[in-house]
């Protein structure tokens, strides 16, 4: 794992766009053609990511999503449907799946234990839950996802800065009589009494992470292979209402 790593931070991104970014990447990644990358972004608007093998008629309430202006957008990886605004980071990690631990717990052990630490630095008690969730007094703070093709992984998911928590509620079912959602998670605002800045967030990931793969992260951007692609997956993929809610 150690190595010189490329940093992206395409800032605010458009929900269709942002999923095509992360499997462009991946793309290039797998066929030699990208660094090992870590990619920052934020989602320019209130958007449902749904899991690859998730209904999307179980998780969510698609007349909320609706009337809220929510987009939906299915991702590559798997997991459960999860509530995104401006008020979340969202990493993701690309790099060869043998500088990685082998198997998928572990590598969320890794990733996830470097996100706990870095959020541990303002004061919190956070620790890594298994299988892929950072917690703060047992409240998810923090929530990731994998996906590997030939030979390249991707790790991404979110810290929760401080988000809608209304709108999560009206748009993700819950399940049975359980709690709503909002009262599984948190947010740094929520934590801290006041919400920290994105670029305060990066920084304390950027250096966790670098300590936890013991990489050295140097400024970067696309190349126009990984932009090209990801326009070609927004028009022929995450655009598409038959690809994100599998009509």
């Amino acid at each position: 794992m150690r190595g010189r790593w490329r940093l992206v931070d395409s800032g605010l991104v458009a929900p269709a766009e942002s999923v095509a970014l992360d499997e462009a990447i991946l793309e290039a990644h797998s066929a030699g053609s990208a660094p090992d990358t870590l990619h920052f972004y934020v989602r320019s608007s209130p958007t449902v990511s749904v899991g690859y093998f998730q209904s999307v008629g179980e998780g969510l309430d698609m007349e909320a999503c609706r009337r809220l202006g929510v987009s939906i957008v299915r991702r590559g990886s798997g997991g459960s449907s999860i509530y995104t605004d401006r008020g979340q980071l969202i990493y993701s990690l690309v790099s060869r799946s043998d500088e990685l631990p082998a198997t998928p717990d572990a590598s969320f052990a890794l990733v996830c234990g470097a996100i706990a630490e870095a959020l541990s630095s303002l004061g919190l008690e956070a620790r890594h839950r298994p299988v892929n969730d950072v917690e703060v007094g047992g409240r998810k703070v923090s929530g990731s996802a994998q996906l590997r093709r030939r030979g390249s992984v991707l790790v991404h998911g979110t810290v929760i800065v401080d988000t809608d928590m209304a709108a999560m509620d009206a748009v993700l079912r819950r399940h049975g009589a359980g709690p709503r959602p909002s009262e599984r998670v948190t947010s740094l605002r929520s934590l801290l009494g006041t919400a920290p800045s994105m670029e305060d967030v990066k920084r304390l990931l950027r250096e966790s992470f670098s300590s936890s793969l013991g990489a050295v992260f140097e400024e970067g951007a696309l190349s126009e292979e990984e932009s090209d692609r990801a326009a070609r997956l927004v028009a022929e993929r995450y655009s598409r209402d038959e690809w994100n809610l599998r009509l």
